[in-house]
């Protein structure tokens, strides 16, 4: 299997489980109907995704450096597999949270052994990869989600169907993989809960950690609230109305992230925040105008933001890691990615039952938005990344070199 042909298995796997992440978002309103919730429960489903996600990065991250990435990936196909059957007989609200559950442990067991496989095969589009893959998958299980429920039979059921099929064949494919990872003892020492970020690396991560926290916020203001907003302010029923906030938000990210791959991190970061303190201003403008249309085009701006701020992040940080760093550090990074999606989109979900109602909500979330993000422009002013070892160095410049010859 060629270099492009790996990387392009291993990328759609990140695309496939966070397109199932956010695959329930357009059904929420279906359930909530059926099962009699309110969007505290909708919110409190949609935060324990991102706590499991959280604790199970924390304690299964490192451990693809430890049994090979192989081996990590196919459990985590076959959880993946066992949480979209549980969805597909959810009946209740109890089933909901253990496929959120199981979906949690297998995507954060799964985000640092993807994310290392890649940059074992290639460092330079291993990272480029890791910043597309994400925000892509995000936004194609939102809308496609949203298209089977409005347009297709058993809409509550036939999106994970598609799903398990999808996750069966990329477990072939993985089988079919060579290993890229080496078995190293410790795995034992490797379950213990820790943020893995090497010395070298922390000035760095210091820096990036509010700029992800802040566009990883946003994403969560699009997975829980957006749909509901969407269609407030259209005055339509429609869940695909409901999904496209998210799926616009996302493909701008992609598009911006492959736009800006050239561009210092620094810099990218530096547009990012800028964009997310505009979308987050202007959506406070929207809410007041009622406009659907403004919703849309600052959603447009938000993905600018997301995707600048994410793969700049990422940039800074990624790279530097040596091999047998990768998978701790990338599990560091998704934990502050999620930790931002997570927290705040379950306070929203309280703020509109006790806060004023979905409006009031919206406003304040893009209040706490701004303003965090003015807060991360003047902290990233103040604080450099360290520059890139000198091993780090050698490493990049062998990397590149050798993806140089061996071409796809």
């Amino acid at each position: 299997m060629s270099t492009t042909s790996r990387l392009a298995l291993l990328a759609s796997i990140v695309v496939s489980f966070l397109a199932s992440s956010s695959a329930p978002t357009p059904i929420y309103a279906i359930y909530a109907g059926e099962m009699h919730f309110s969007p505290i429960t909708t919110t409190i489903i949609f935060g324990t995704y991102a706590i499991t996600v959280l604790v199970t990065l924390l304690v299964l991250g490192r451990l693809s450096d430890h049994l090979g990435r192989k081996p990590v990936l196919l459990a985590a196909l076959a959880l993946q597999i066992v949480a979209m059957a549980v969805f597909v007989a959810a009946d209740g609200v109890g089933l909901l949270l253990l496929g959120r559950v199981l979906q949690g442990i297998a995507t954060g067991g799964a985000l640092g052994a993807l994310g290392a496989a890649m940059l074992d095969i290639d460092r330079d589009r291993g990272t480029s990869a890791n910043a597309v893959g994400t925000p892509l998958g995000t936004g194609a299980g939102s809308l496609l989600s949203g298209l089977i429920v409005q347009y297709l039979p058993a809409p509550t059921q036939l999106v994970y169907l598609v799903l398990i099929l999808v996750f069966a064949a990329q477990a072939v494919g993985v089988a079919r993989l060579p290993e890229t990872g080496e078995r190293k003892p410790g795995v034992r020492a490797a379950l213990v809960p820790q943020l893995a970020v090497p010395r070298h690396l922390r000035r760095s991560m210091l820096a990036v950690a509010p700029v992800l926290f802040a566009t990883w916020s946003l994403g969560g203001f699009y997975g829980a609230l957006a749909p509901s907003l969407a269609r407030q302010l259209s005055g339509s029923d429609s869940l695909v109305i409901g999904g496209l906030g998210l799926f616009v938000l996302a493909v701008v990210a992609a598009g911006t992230t492959v736009a800006l791959s050239r561009r210092p991190p620094r810099t990218v970061m530096f547009l990012g925040i800028t964009m997310l303190v505009v979308s987050s201003l202007g959506t406070l403008a929207v809410v007041e105008l009622s406009s659907v249309v403004g919703f849309f085009v600052f959603t447009f701006l938000a993905g600018i933001g997301f995707g600048a701020g994410f793969q700049g992040g990422m940039r800074t940080v990624v790279p530097q890691a040596r091999e047998h760093e990768r998978a701790g550090v990338l599990s560091t990074v998704y934990v502050i990615c999620y930790l931002g999606m997570g927290l705040p989109a379950v306070v929203a979900g309280i703020l509109v039952v006790h806060g004023g109602g979905l409006i009031a909500a919206t406003v304040d979330y893009s209040l706490f938005v701004a303003v965090f993000a003015v807060v991360t422009l003047v902290a990233l002013i103040r604080v450099r990344p360290s520059a890139p070892s000198r091993l780090a160095l050698v490493e990049s410049a062998a990397a590149s070199q050798g993806s140089c010859c061996t071409g796809s």
